[in-house]
Parts: C-alpha cells; sequence; structure tokens
C-alpha cells in the first residue's frame, strides 16, 4: 500500500487535497462547538437580564430550574432549542464535509490530470529518446512550470538530435577520408602487381605520400578526440605576445614566400602578456595561419594583428583569400566541414578539423573565436581573444 502511494503523483495529489479539508474541517468543529452557545444566544436576542428574569421566575420550579446563568441551561425549553439546533448544526457540518470531500476529489482528480498528462508524456518521449528516436517532442504550450519543464524537455531533446546527426556525419566523414588514400594505395599496389604500374621510385613515392596523408589525418582524427574531450595537459603561465609573433612569423616565412604571400605583423608597440600555454596558442595561430595561407593565391597577403580589449588581448588573422559565403560562417568550426566541396585535403582542402581544434583551444582558456567575411573573393578574418595577466 505505501509502496502504490509513493509510486502514484494522482494518489498525493488526493491525499494532500483531503488532508487540507480534514484540517479545515477539524478547526471548524472545535471553533463551532466552542463559540456556538454564545452563537446562539446572541442571535436569539437573549441577554443577561433576560436570563436573570427567566431564573427569577422559574425559580423552584420547571425542568430547568436553578440550572445556570445561560438561557440554555436555566430553561428546559431552551435547552431543548439549542440542542435542535447544535444538530441541525452538525448535521449540516456533516453534510458539508461529505460535500468538501467530494469536491476534493473531482479537484484532485481534475487538476492531476492537467499535472501528471505532460509528465506522463515526457516520460513516454523519454523513453523514445532512449530507444533512438530523437525527433520525439512534447507539448510546449503551457505558460506554467510544466510548459518551461517541456520546453526545456524539447531542448535537450534536439541537442541529443544535433549529436546523433553529428556522430553520423561524422562516422560518414571519417570514412570518406580514410578511404581515399586506402582507395589510391590499393589501386597502386594492385597495379604494381598486374604489372600495370611500374615498379619504379615514382611509383613508391605515390603509395608513400598516400600512406602519410592517412598518417595525417589519423594524427588529426587524435587531436580533435583529445581536444573535444577535454584531455590534454594545460601549463597556463604569462607569455610574451610579441615574441610569440616573432616566432610564428619566422616559422612560416619560408611557406609563405614560397607561395609569394606577403605575411604581415601588426602589434602595437605595447602589449599585455596573455596568460594562456604557450604551445596551445601557438597551435591556434599555425591552425589559422595554415588555413589563411591555403586559401590566399599568390600576391596574395595575410595579416596577424593584435591589439588590447578590456581583461583580453583580440588577435586576428586577416587574408585576401577567396572569402566565405555567408551561409556558411555559421558552420565553419564544425568538425570536416568545407566550404567548397570539391575540395579535397590532397588538393589543399585540408581534413576541416584545424578550426575545429582551435576553437576548442580557445575556449579551453576562457577565451572565444569568431568569423567574419564579406563574402566569397573578398577575404576572410578569424579573430580570438585570450585573457591577459
Amino acid at each position: 500500500m505505501i509502496k502504490y502511494l509513493r509510486s502514484h503523483l494522482g494518489v498525493k495529489l488526493f491525499l494532500s487535497y483531503l488532508a487540507v479539508i480534514m484540517i479545515g474541517a477539524g478547526i471548524l468543529f472545535f471553533a463551532t462547538t466552542l463559540a456556538l452557545p454564545t452563537a446562539f444566544e446572541r442571535h436569539l436576542g437573549i441577554s443577561e437580564q433576560d436570563v436573570e428574569h427567566s431564573d427569577a421566575t422559574s425559580s423552584g420550579s420547571g425542568p430547568g430550574s436553578g440550572s445556570g446563568s445561560r438561557f440554555g441551561e436555566s430553561s428546559g425549553y431552551g435547552k431543548e432549542l439549542f440542542e435542535n439546533f447544535k444538530a441541525s448544526f452538525n448535521e449540516a457540518l456533516v453534510y458539508s464535509g461529505i460535500a468538501a470531500l467530494a469536491a476534493g476529489f473531482l479537484a484532485s482528480w481534475f487538476f492531476s490530470r492537467g499535472i501528471i498528462a505532460p509528465v506522463r508524456a515526457m516520460m513516454h518521449a523519454s523513453h523514445r529518446i532512449a530507444e533512438g528516436k530523437y525527433e520525439e517532442r512534447v507539448d510546449k504550450e503551457r505558460s506554467d512550470e510544466l510548459g518551461q519543464l517541456a520546453r526545456s524537455f524539447n531542448q535537450m531533446a534536439e541537442k541529443l538530435e544535433e549529436v546523433e546527426i553529428m556522430r553520423r556525419q561524422l562516422i560518414g566523414d571519417v570514412s570518406h577520408e580514410l578511404r581515399t588514400p586506402l582507395t589510391a594505395i590499393k589501386g597502386s599496389m594492385e597495379g604494381l602487381m598486374d604489372g600495370i604500374l611500374p615498379a619504379e621510385a615514382e611509383t613508391y613515392q605515390q603509395i608513400h605520400q598516400e600512406a602519410g596523408r592517412l598518417g595525417r589525418l589519423v594524427d588529426d582524427l587524435q587531436e580533435l578526440s583529445r581536444v573535444e574531450a577535454g584531455a590534454y595537459p594545460m601549463q597556463v603561465r604569462p607569455v610574451d605576445l610579441a615574441n610569440l609573433v616573432d616566432t610564428m612569423i619566422k616559422r612560416f616565412s619560408l611557406q609563405f614566400d614560397a607561395k609569394r604571400v606577403a605575411l604581415i605583423p601588426n602589434l602595437p608597440a605595447k602589449l599585455p602578456h596573455l596568460l594562456a600555454d604557450e604551445d596551445r596558442v601557438i597551435q591556434i595561430l599555425t591552425n589559422l595561419l595554415g588555413n589563411a595561407l591555403r586559401h590566399t593565391s599568390a600576391d596574395g597577403s595575410v595579416i596577424l594583428s593584435a591589439k588590447e580589449h578590456g581583461e583580453f588581448v583580440h588577435l586576428s588573422v586577416k587574408d585576401t583569400g577567396v572569402g566565405i559565403p555567408p551561409e556558411h560562417l555559421e558552420n565553419i568550426f564544425t568538425r570536416f566541414y568545407r566550404v567548397d566541396k570539391s575540395r579535397s585535403r590532397q588538393q589543399g582542402g585540408g581534413s576541416g578539423i584545424g578550426l575545429t581544434v582551435a576553437k576548442h583551444l580557445v575556449e579551453a582558456h576562457g577565451g572565444a573565436i569568431w568569423v567574419e567575411s564579406e563574402g566569397k573573393g573578398r577575404g576572410t578574418t578569424f579573430g580570438f581573444s585570450l585573457p591577459t595577466v
């Protein structure tokens, strides 16, 4: 019985209404028991003088002689009238109590339906979501707390559906990325075995390049897995931004010169030290500068700039490259996302992981990352913020 009561919200609501009714009825009973005689006499218009006069006239005779100072006690007729009145009142009280119980039962049934129905709907929807049906939603038209709970439930379901879609996309993208170099390696090896391809250094070099490409993709996936799980060490300490930018310029100068793209630093004379992991900041800038170089044609330029902004320093990498159409901006940090679907990794499109890794690393420092572009062919600016000492 106790287990049944604990497991049914409707029964709990009914018992709560019943408890309120019983408490109210008990208070009403005791209050009327104390106040009923006085109220009876007051409503009949009987005063102390009337009682004393009744006592004097009935002294020594009658059924109520010498029995007290109140009307109900000094007069047999009055006492009988009072008892009848009291019985009628108690009878009315009993009827009203029964009516209150019935009303409480109906009210609990009515209101519990309004509470239990959406809760049960969410329970059934959660079971279906657990079975993989992430498109399940519940009614959120109510404006009370249950409506707010329903909206939160739907938001959770939408996030789970997005995660499931991303998981499927990730599997598909990884499969595609892995299949491309594996297909090239397999085709080259079959060509060698069948004698179609010559067993020359160039053939083996092509196979080696595809194997290296496969290895880099696996490394990218491993890095993405670590940053998304937060499973990487962070050694936060003061970092001299000017020295760090100088290191990046020296590291990328040969690559930019080879493609005839100008790499231009633009830093103010004085900047506060960053409070960051220097290796991770270098990794962020490496991803952004590599992305800018990949999408900027010869005779273009890439500007690496920084400026103080409150308790943060905003760094930006601005290029004069191909630009990004507005409809792609919101997805640019999504893993494996490419603006130009026709560009493969081998053609210089990258794996689509670098920007995702950069985003997670920036957010791990407590900063934010963003992208701006005026459209296709008008260049792109990637910016991010890092805290200062």
